[in-house]
């Protein structure tokens, strides 16, 4: 698939997805960018013809070796990038899902060159992407978490 292009007429649709396995929700560390290094949930970009849900299944399938089952939309995130004079350059909208782990052992696999489960109280010592922890934690009200 090709990348998505600098200064588009339009916003990419993608998908975000916490998957959680009791009180421990999936990180993966990016392997490419954007965001090489660092961690994130599974996420990754919708297909053309390919229903949000099924992106968000698919893309923890490729990326963390694991079969999840959504629980709920969550939220929408908005991902504006700009080059230094202030124009658009790319802008991602998020889809932000909750799933639960149903079967395998989480490896990484496609874009991740990592993988851990993050009880809440540890997320902080992972150096996530910018603005991601508040969209983890509202993700476990979804799956019956406070």
């Amino acid at each position: 698939m090709p990348s998505p292009v600098l200064n588009p007429r339009h916003p990419v649709l993608a998908v975000s997805i916490s998957v959680w396995r009791g009180d421990r929700v999936l990180l993966i560390r990016r392997g490419k960018d954007p965001g090489r290094g660092l961690w994130s949930p599974v996420g990754g970009r919708v297909e053309f013809g390919e229903a949000t849900e099924a992106a968000a299944i698919r893309e923890v399938a490729e990326e963390a070796c694991i079969d999840c089952r959504i629980s709920g939309l969550s939220d929408f995130r908005d991902m504006i990038f700009r080059d230094p004079t202030g124009t658009v350059i790319r802008h991602i909208v998020l889809a932000v899902f909750a799933a639960t782990w149903i079967s395998g052992e989480a490896r990484a696999g496609d874009d991740a060159d990592a993988v851990a489960w993050a009880r809440p109280d540890e997320l902080g010592t992972y150096q996530l992407v910018e603005g991601v922890l508040p969209y983890i934690l509202a993700t476990r009200r979804l799956i019956g978490g406070v």
